[in-house]
């Protein structure tokens, strides 16, 4: 099984639609957090620059990376700059801390 990382960055209003999104696809996992920086978008109002984003994480087969990335990008869309970005990674290995095991495949 190929796995694949989706990495979203998206404005903390959106978390929710994204959630929601996720849960409709069967998404069986995710991983969110907060986080602050800059890229195009920039808060030239703050000394530091710096926005506070959400970070949200998903580990998935290949096959279902396209879908997830399109559901995250109709959900988190707004049309101002800021919207955020999405990587999509290759993943080597998963391993379950439980048993110890290495997953040869994904629920979804």
């Amino acid at each position: 099984m190929e796995f694949r990382k989706v990495t979203a960055i998206i404005r903390p209003e959106r978390l929710k639609a994204v959630e929601d999104a996720l849960r409709k696809l069967n998404v069986p996992g995710v991983s969110i957090t907060r986080v602050k920086g800059f890229g195009e978008y920039a808060n030239f109002f703050k000394s530091d620059w710096l926005c506070t984003h959400i970070r949200v994480e998903i580990i998935t087969g290949k096959a279902h990376a396209d879908k997830t990335v399109t559901s995250i990008m109709d959900a988190a869309h707004t049309g101002i700059e800021g919207d955020g970005i999405i990587t999509v990674s290759p993943v080597e290995s998963v391993y379950h801390i439980l048993t110890r095991e290495k997953c040869e495949k994904v629920p979804y």
